[in-house]
This record gives C-alpha cells, sequence and structure tokens, in this order.
C-alpha cells in the first residue's frame, strides 16, 4: 500500500512539472494570458491537494501561482490582486450561498437536536433494509431534490447520515452516492438552478430553455451516471479506493483516513433544560424539508418572474445566490417556531444552534473561498481565450466534435472546480461551430454540458464536491480519491458514446448502447477485482 502510494504521488508530481514545461513550450511566462499557463495554477492546486492530502494550503498555493503569472511576478501587486481579484471577489460573489450553507448548517443542527434525524432513522432501520435498500434510498432521495445542487447535496447529506451509518457504508460512499445524483440530476432537470444557468449562456437569438431540454437526451454522462449507480449497487461490489473504505465499513470504520469528521450539532445543555425528545416523530424530519424544498422553488420563481414571465421562464431568468437563501431563512424561521411549539426544543436551544450550524459549515465555507479564489485568478489569466483558439483549430472534424468537447469540457472544468464557469465558456463557442438548430450542434452542447458535470465531479476543488463532502462529513480528499475511478468509467463510456452519436445522431439507438455498455464493463471490473483478489 505504501509503494502504491509513493508511485500515485511521483506520478501526479510528474504531471504538475510537465504540465509546466509544456506550459513553458506554448507561452512566454512573462506574458501567460491566454495561453496553456493559464491552467497551470489549478493544476498546482490539484497536484498538491492529491499529494499532500491537504486541501487548504493546496488551494492557496494555487491562488499565490495565479496572482504571480497574472501579474508579473510583481510582489505588491500580487498580493492586491489575490486579496482583491481573489479572495474579496470570491466572498462578495457567493455571499448569498455562503448565507444559504450557513442557514442550512443551523436547520440541520436543530433537526438533529429536536430529536427529527434520529427519529427517521428509527423509521428507516425498519423499512429501509440492507445497504442496498439505504444505498437505493439515498439515490433516490437525491433525485427527488432536484432544484439544486448544494442544497441537494447537504440536505441528501443530513437526511442519509444515519441511516447509511447504520447500514455500515463508508463516509466515502455516502459521499459518492450525493456527488453523482447532485449535479447529473440538476443537468437533466428542466426546472433547475442549473438549467436557469444554462439558458443565461445561450446566445441571443435562441430559445435556452429549448435547447437544454432536447439536450437532456444525449447528455450521456449524467444518464449513464444513475445506471452505473443503480447497477453497482445491485451487484454488490466496488473496486478502487472505494473498495478498502467499504471493506473497513463493515467491520465498523465507517471513515479509514483521515479520522472521522465529527457531527457536533448536538448541542449541550444544562439538565433543567432538556426536554423529552422520545415524542419526535418522522414528520419532524419530513416537514421541515418538505417546507425548505417548497420554499425554495417558490423563492427562485418569485426572483426570476419579474416582467409576467411563466414557471419556466422564470427558472430561466432567477438567480438561485438569491432565491436559496431567501427560501432558507423563512424555513429557518418556520422550522424554530414549530419545534419550540412541539416543546422539542427550547428557545434557548434553538439560539444554541445558530453558531452550531455555522461552525459546522466553516471548512465548507473555507475550502468554497479559495476555490471561487482559483477561479478567479484563472479567469484573470483568460483560459478562455485559449479554449476558443483550442477549438476552433478542431472545426474540420465535425463528427468527431461532440467527443472532443467532452474531453475538453472535462479538462477545464477539473482544472478550474466549475462545471458551470466551464459551459460559461464553452456554450458560446460550441453554438458558433454548429449550424442554428442542428441535431449536430445540440449534441455538441450536451457534450459540453456532460464534461462539465465529469470534470466537476472528478476535481478535488469543485464547489459540488466539496459541498459533498460537508454533507457526508467525510474527509474530502477520501471523497475525492474514491469517486475518480468511478467518474472517470463513466467518463470514457460516455466518450465512446459521443464518438457514435457524430456518426449516428440518434440518442434512442446511442443511449441504449451506452447502457448496455455500462453494465458490461462493470461486469468485467468485478470479474478482473475477484481475480485480483
Amino acid at each position: 500500500m505504501k509503494t502504491k502510494n509513493v508511485i500515485s504521488k511521483i506520478l501526479i508530481l510528474a504531471f504538475v512539472i510537465g504540465f509546466g514545461v509544456l506550459c513553458a513550450f506554448t507561452g512566454k511566462i512573462t506574458d501567460p494570458v491566454g495561453t496553456l499557463w493559464s491552467l497551470f495554477p489549478p493544476v498546482v492546486a490539484i497536484g498538491l491537494a492529491l499529494i499532500t492530502k491537504e486541501v487548504y494550503s493546496s488551494l492557496f498555493v494555487g491562488v499565490l501561482v495565479g496572482g504571480l503569472l497574472a501579474n508579473g511576478f510583481s510582489p505588491l501587486k500580487t498580493v492586491d490582486s489575490i486579496t482583491n481579484d481573489g479572495l474579496i471577489a470570491s466572498v462578495s460573489g457567493t455571499a448569498g450561498i455562503f448565507i444559504f450553507l450557513v442557514v442550512l448548517g443551523v436547520i440541520v443542527a436543530l433537526l438533529n437536536n429536536a430529536g427529527g434525524s434520529q427519529a427517521f432513522g428509527r423509521w428507516a432501520a425498519k423499512h429501509v433494509k440492507g445497504r442496498i435498500g439505504a444505498s437505493l434510498a439515498t439515490f433516490a432521495f437525491g433525485v427527488l431534490i432536484f432544484i439544486d445542487d448544494y442544497f441537494n447535496c447537504l440536505t441528501v447529506g443530513a437526511v442519509m447520515r444515519p441511516v447509511t451509518d447504520e447500514a455500515k457504508i463508508s463516509r466515502a460512499k455516502l459521499s459518492y452516492l450525493i456527488d453523482a445524483t447532485a449535479a447529473p440530476i440538476c443537468m437533466i432537470a428542466p426546472i433547475s438552478s442549473w438549467a436557469a444557468a444554462v439558458s443565461e449562456y445561450v446566445p441571443e437569438g435562441q430559445d435556452g430553455l429549448s435547447l437544454f431540454i432536447k439536450a437532456i437526451p444525449f447528455n450521456f454522462y449524467s444518464l449513464l451516471t444513475f445506471v452505473f449507480i443503480i447497477a453497482i449497487t445491485l451487484m454488490k461490489f466496488d473496486y478502487g479506493p472505494m473498495r478498502l473504505h467499504e471493506a473497513n465499513a463493515l467491520k465498523g470504520d465507517l471513515f479509514t483516513f483521515g479520522g472521522e469528521v465529527k457531527d457536533e450539532d448536538e448541542v449541550e445543555y444544562d439538565e433543567e433544560e432538556i426536554l423529552d425528545k422520545s415524542h419526535a416523530k418522522v414528520i419532524d424530519l419530513i416537514l421541515p424539508i418538505v417546507v425548505l424544498i417548497g420554499v425554495c422553488v417558490y423563492a427562485l420563481y418569485y426572483i426570476g418572474q419579474s416582467g409576467g414571465l411563466g414557471f419556466a421562464e422564470a427558472f430561466g431568468n432567477t438567480d438561485a445566490t438569491v432565491g436559496l437563501p431567501w427560501g432558507g431563512l423563512i424555513t429557518l424561521i418556520f422550522v424554530m417556531i414549530y419545534f419550540i411549539a412541539r416543546r422539542l426544543v427550547t428557545f434557548k436551544q434553538a439560539m444554541a444552534c445558530i453558531p452550531k450550524g455555522f461552525k459546522a459549515m466553516v471548512p465548507a465555507i473555507l475550502i468554497l473561498t479559495l476555490a471561487t479564489a482559483l477561479k478567479n485568478m484563472t479567469g484573470l489569466l483568460e483560459s478562455d481565450t485559449f479554449v476558443k483558439l483550442a477549438l476552433s483549430g478542431a472545426e474540420g472534424l465535425s463528427n468527431f466534435l461532440p467527443a472532443i468537447i467532452f474531453l475538453v469540457a472535462c479538462g477545464i472544468s477539473f482544472a478550474t472546480g466549475t462545471s458551470w464557469g466551464t459551459f460559461g465558456i464553452l456554450i458560446p463557442i460550441v453554438l458558433a461551430i454548429f449550424p442554428v438548430g442542428s441535431t449536430l450542434g445540440i449534441i455538441g452542447m450536451s457534450a459540453c454540458l456532460a464534461g462539465s458535470v465529469c470534470g466537476d465531479h472528478c476535481s478535488p476543488i469543485s464547489d459540488t464536491t466539496i459541498m459533498s463532502s460537508a454533507g457526508a462529513q467525510c474527509d474530502h480528499i477520501n471523497h475525492v480519491s474514491t469517486q475518480m475511478p468511478y467518474s472517470l468509467t463513466v467518463a470514457g463510456i460516455s466518450f465512446v458514446c459521443y464518438i457514435i452519436s457524430g456518426f449516428v445522431s440518434n440518442w434512442v439507438i446511442v443511449l441504449p448502447i451506452g447502457v448496455v455498455l455500462t453494465i458490461l464493463t462493470l461486469f468485467g471490473i468485478k470479474v478482473f477485482t475477484k481475480k485480483a483478489a
């Protein structure tokens, strides 16, 4: 095991150095803007994170490298750029999401302390049977929360942790189930914050929501990820680093590496303040979540419906950074009043949950801040210009373009840690390459969206990946290292499907081929891992 770890670290370090050498050949370090150098900072951050298994310092080093490149290695300009263009801009740009995270943290603390989570756990122990049942229940619950991926990650994690812990499913596997459901379901749901973002990036004169819906059947990575989850769960096996985590979970160790990410939501009370929570029911968990979903959906609609837009159009015009905290705050007030009225918590106990909820979200907020700052540094280096020039040279390979676009989107999303930023860069370029309304153009757009999700899944600096770790209370690097082999397996199959779809532009034919390939691949891996064992 130690030898394998050393070899993997050497390979990662060699890749980072090799990438730097390649950058030196393709662009001057004194003028890195719009060249391959623009992707070097995130490559450094990702490489260090995988080698050191420490994400905070790795992200900061990536931000520092980006600041140095963007400012010609001037110390004062670099500090100013990192502070203003990086950190301050990242906080101000994502303040709404930070508020939503804190509100969700407080709601989760209230649910735990009121006994709602425990009541649901008792119910699930009777009705959700075994590891297969717990895994499929987690997947199904994730599919139901299709409005927003942040909301999905944290809510599913809070609700299903007691269930998967009871079933002896590792936190790494729970993180995977959350992450592999959250972004893909949002990417194929016409009414979601992701659909709204995609519609926003479509050039004027084209119906963004209509194009998004037409692209859904060709979003092979998202759809085949669902097939993969169901198949590997029913086949009862795992491979890669996940295999060790799951084997240890069966022995009672849910974390394997990095120590337990402890749940610190439980508030300590004076003895005279303790209330009887034995009468807590499943409804005490379900009702707050239903209210949260309902209010957030209405909030997203309300924010986007200015000008008399219809329901679907409103979601194409909404702002999730405003709508989600809007809905979260209303839900928080409702939950506090409800639990106090039910005599599950006192007013003092409810107030004590506020700093506890905030504290639980500090690691996720810190990582998200640094990851966004890194994205801002990459933006200063104009990575979108480099990508546009790189893609323009591939226009002659029209039938292979969907597969090429998928790979490019994977690479950008992995390096930058943002799927939204990736399809924001690529969608205008992709739609400009193909004739307006052509089937191949729709496939190309879908390849862009699918690749964005895939790279996002593999990247340790992705916000959704960070949220999945937070939702499952799992060590972040554990989540990244165990999820990557699964994501790459589906990515490989999706790449083959995009090659086929470049010649056979019919999802009714290509998608079933992808499903069969996914199942056959898993059977092959299962046989191989058994022989290797």
